[in-house]
């Protein structure tokens, strides 16, 4: 399986979001505005090692997937005593879950983030069986690792503090100073962010603050969506095991006081249903749930370690290891597959919303950017939306600066692409259709004269159109005011407004339209104050 992601990793052409993490990769700062580093030093990481190439970038993926199942492994290893089916269990289960066993070879915040929280569960799983107190310390150093991946990892929070204070130990670790010096070093861990956030006024947790404060309609089809994703993410047997398997486990954590039962379960238990319930008016992002459910693979582990000495009825016991046994089989067939479509099958089975092909074909479009450069004189490339900026960046690989003059919010700190050959030198802009019409051009003195149109398809199937353009008699500013449409990123949900017409959701679009935290809706005007949004014309993020 191992080495079937390594393919994978190396024949796929990156996705949009990775190329993005790339182009961040190549910076020196702190942080970023749409997530914390570590995806970033993941990245480097791979490269140092590879060179810029598809495996380079996702190599930190591939070594994250086997971090978290060894430490997994080692978790079920040490609460069932070294039973040897049941760590073979908890070794199979992510393999047998197509994010897992497939996807963790693109790399993400969520590819970071998933071994670092294993870990700190780890680490206190160690607390709860050696109980000493150092083992705090440990996992207030994943903990804070955990939140320089990403923000979710709060999430844990909940499970830590069940952990602590559940249990009949809770005043031994209340008066102790370790969970509290654990606290200061996830603290100090995940500095980084705080500091570069206290610099540029706290941009980060604006940005992602919208999702989570967003007021929206009460809707089936984001419920639907949201559960339909994790059937086919985690699988469609997997999942339900999955479920079954903690729902035992808290109840015997918690009837028990049993505290890795309560800490496995609530690790789950509490960002699902939190999930769940944001899923009742809003769109729930494909991976933001996948750090949770390695948490609950060891639960169902060692739970069916656990039902045959609980007095469970014999055939609850042997349908629940049933199941068990038959969701590996059934999940690694479905993850292979998958793999097999993706690498060898000429047809594209679910059109435009295909989530590989949507970001596929952007050779050909470097192709024609790098025939029109030489073709035009042109020294630079423009852009007007993050994905065609880092796409481009991946594969004209610093042969001339290629920028986006929007959204300059989510380039603070970032260092000169090459403004020698930007300043009063033609250019060359590239635009998705029809963000090609967007009328902030109205306010530069730009001179756009139309080269051609380019098609983006992927296996017959037409993707997107875009606009090659010359620009003349203009520079940009990469460090406009922030009251500017060439500054505000664009805001990640909104309600209906009339000032912003219809949502895509409200008008049935397809829900592919954020990924993995970043944006790709039409802003909502001033929603979140003046230096959070777009122009109401702007059109597709």
């Amino acid at each position: 399986m191992t080495a079937m992601r390594l393919v994978y990793a190396h024949a796929l052409d990156l996705r949009t979001d990775e190329a993005y993490y790339w182009t961040w990769s190549k910076e020196s700062v702190l942080s970023f505005l749409d997530h914390p580093p570590m995806v970033a030093w993941f990245i480097r990481f791979g490269t140092a090692i590879f060179g810029d190439t598809n495996l380079g970038v996702r190599f930190g993926g591939i070594v994250a997937m086997l971090v978290t199942q060894l430490l997994l492994a080692d978790i079920v290893r040490r609460v069932t005593s070294n039973n040897i089916r049941a760590v073979v269990l908890a070794l199979l289960l992510p393999e047998a879950a197509l994010y897992y066993g497939l996807l963790m070879a693109k790399v993400a915040p969520d590819t970071a983030l998933i071994p670092f929280a294993v870990a700190m569960l780890w680490s206190l799983v160690r607390l709860a069986q050696s109980h000493d107190g150092r083992w705090w310390l440990a996992a207030g150093l994943f903990a804070g690792l955990s939140l320089l991946s990403k923000f979710t990892a709060v999430m844990l929070v909940p499970a830590v503090a069940a952990f602590a204070l559940v249990p009949d130990w809770r005043w031994r670790w209340l008066r102790s100073p370790y969970p509290w010096l654990a606290a200061l070093i996830a603290i100090a861990v995940f500095s980084p962010v705080l500091i570069w956030n206290a610099q540029h006024d706290w941009a980060s947790f604006r940005f992602q603050a919208v999702r989570a404060t967003a007021e929206r309609a009460f809707t089936l089809r984001t419920v639907g969506e949201f559960i339909g994703l994790q059937f086919g993410l985690v699988g469609f047997v997997l999942l339900p095991v999955t479920l079954f398997g903690t729902a035992l486990t808290a109840w015997r954590g918690y009837r028990n006081r049993e505290p890795v039962a309560i800490l496995l379960s609530t690790a789950v238990l509490a960002p699902f249903l939190y999930f769940f319930w944001k899923s009742l008016t809003l769109r729930v992002g494909d991976t933001w749930p996948m750090f949770l459910w390695p948490a609950g693979f060891a639960a169902v582990a060692i739970n069916v370690t656990r039902m045959p000495f609980e007095g469970w009825s014999a055939g609850l016991v042997r349908s629940t290891i049933f199941w068990a046994r038959t969701a590996i089989p059934a999940g690694i067939a479905f993850v292979v597959i998958v793999f097999l479509y993706y690498m060898f099958a000429p047809w594209n089975l679910t059109g435009h919303t295909d989530p590989i092909g949507a970001e596929a074909g952007y050779e050909k479009l470097a192709a024609r950017v790098e025939a029109q450069l030489q073709a035009t004189g042109a020294t630079w490339v423009a852009t007007t939306d993050y994905r065609t900026y880092a796409m481009l960046r991946w594969f004209l690989r610093g042969k001339v600066p290629v920028i986006e003059v929007t959204e300059r919010g989510r380039f603070q700190g970032f260092a000169d692409p090459g403004m020698d050959l930007i300043r009063d030198h033609a250019g060359l802009y590239v635009g998705r259709e029809p963000e090609d019409k967007l009328p902030l051009w109205d306010e530069t003195t730009a001179v756009r004269q139309p080269l051609e149109r380019v098609v983006r398809s992927w296996r017959g199937t037409m993707m997107d159109t875009y606009s090659l353009q010359k620009l003349t008699g203009w520079t940009p500013d990469l460090s406009p005011p922030p009251d500017t449409p060439f500054f505000r990123w664009r805001v990640l949900a909104f309600s209906f407004s009339p000032l912003a017409g219809r949502s895509r959701d409200e008008e049935g679009v397809s829900a592919g339209t954020v990924r993995d935290g970043l944006a790709e809706t039409p802003p909502h005007p001033d929603r979140i104050g003046m230096r959070s949004g777009l122009s109401p014309q702007a059109g597709r993020g």
